[in-house]
């Protein structure tokens, strides 16, 4: 049995910001990770700019993988009302297929070792854990990060409260060539979801939708369901009617759970979509993953030096650290969600904002944070 000094199970954005992070305070980090890179995954793809001073700190220069400058927000509920805004903070668009890749590359040359197997099952007994592969191949750590993203076999082996309750939603994904502005986000309902729109490196258009699957599955693909539903509103359908597909297909996530999760779960700190997953429309999940892999890096490191006394005040201020950060904002997420989904009060809503516009960079805040420093 190999021993490691931090294992983190999953190479997403979260896992591959805590190994790098860690592996700059000093620390040995193994990374698991099923799959090869570079890859594209199911994501908004725009990140809020709370995140650059942070990455900075890490000497993660993401001007080399050329994102565009978003600094506005569009909106539209699903008979096609507009409303126009400029984010508070901004944020920048780029493609999980470079951003990931790039982060695996300097992971690498940090020292950090990854190994492409899938974890099997992870277990906590006498204050060390032990990992178990598809392989066989056991490995124990005092530290394990969960990184395994919205919905992993692991998560079902822990029998975690959230994935035993059904979800009703289905995400779909792909990347474009066409007529979008580089610096404008959109964020547009349509009859049982919502769809963001934003432009990632290379001239390309990335378009990810959450749609309900009661509804979709009514129709044969998902060509025919973006025709037919998605494309009713006036404002995706002139995007989609401009755009032509250069993925080889949408990518697809089913039973995507926006329930609450613990941050903590036998022992595991969890980072990223595993420890909570806000809803697209809020624009910053991917934030919120970095800033996740931040705060348990740092806890981890000083637990690791014996500046905290315990696994327990470890856990416990992780919890509590996460909950101060990112709790309110899933609370918004999830009351915005509730409220989108219905015509009516989402066209009262806008018409709200169209008379009161200083309401929502006010809302646009509840869902963001404040810069990320060292």
């Amino acid at each position: 049995m190999e021993s490691c000094e931090v294992i983190i199970v999953g190479g997403g954005l979260a896992g591959l910001t805590a190994a790098i992070h860690l592996s700059q305070l000093g620390h040995q980090v193994t990374l698991f990770e099923k799959n090869t890179y570079p890859k594209h995954k199911v994501c908004g793809e725009y990140i809020s700019n709370e995140v650059i001073p942070y990455l900075n700190s890490l000497k993660l220069n993401l001007g080399e993988l050329h994102p565009t400058n978003i600094t506005k927000l569009h909106f539209s509920t699903a008979t096609g009302k507009n409303l126009t805004a400029v984010l508070p903070l901004g944020g920048f668009g780029v493609s999980r297929y470079a951003l990931d890749n790039f982060l695996f590359e300097k992971a690498v040359a940090n020292g950090c070792q990854i190994i492409q197997q899938n974890v099997e099952n992870v277990a906590f007994e006498n204050d060390y854990f032990t990992i178990v592969t598809a392989e066989d191949t056991k490995f124990q750590s005092k530290i394990v990060l969960g990184a395994f993203g919205k919905r992993s076999s692991i998560d079902q082996k822990m029998h975690r409260d959230f994935i035993s309750q059904k979800s009703p939603w289905l995400a779909v994904k792909a990347h474009y060539k066409g007529i979008f502005p580089n610096d404008v986000v959109g964020l547009h309902n349509f009859k049982g979801g919502y769809c963001g729109v934003s432009k990632v490196e290379n001239d390309v258009i990335n378009i990810c939708y959450l749609a309900d699957y009661g509804t979709f599955k009514n129709y044969k693909n998902i060509e025919e369901y973006q025709s037919a539903v998605v494309a009713k509103n006036p404002n995706l359908n002139s995007i989609l009617s401009k755009t032509t597909l250069v993925s080889e297909k949408p990518l697809t996530i089913s039973q995507v759970s926006f329930a609450e999760k613990h941050a903590v779960d036998n022992h595991i700190l969890m980072i990223g979509d595993t420890a909570g997953l806000i809803h697209p429309l809020c624009g910053n999940g991917m934030a919120m993953a970095i800033h996740s892999a931040k705060i348990a890096s740092e806890l981890v490191s000083k637990y690791l030096k014996k500046e905290l006394p315990s696994r327990e005040i470890l856990e416990n201020q992780y919890t509590a650290e996460w909950n101060y950060n990112f709790k309110k904002r899933l609370r918004t997420g999830r009351w915005l969600a509730a409220l989108l989904e219905k015509p009516k009060l989402s066209e009262a809503t806008l018409r709200i904002l169209t008379a009161f516009p200083f309401l929502l960079p006010i809302i646009i805040n509840k869902t963001h944070g404040k810069p990320i420093t060292l």
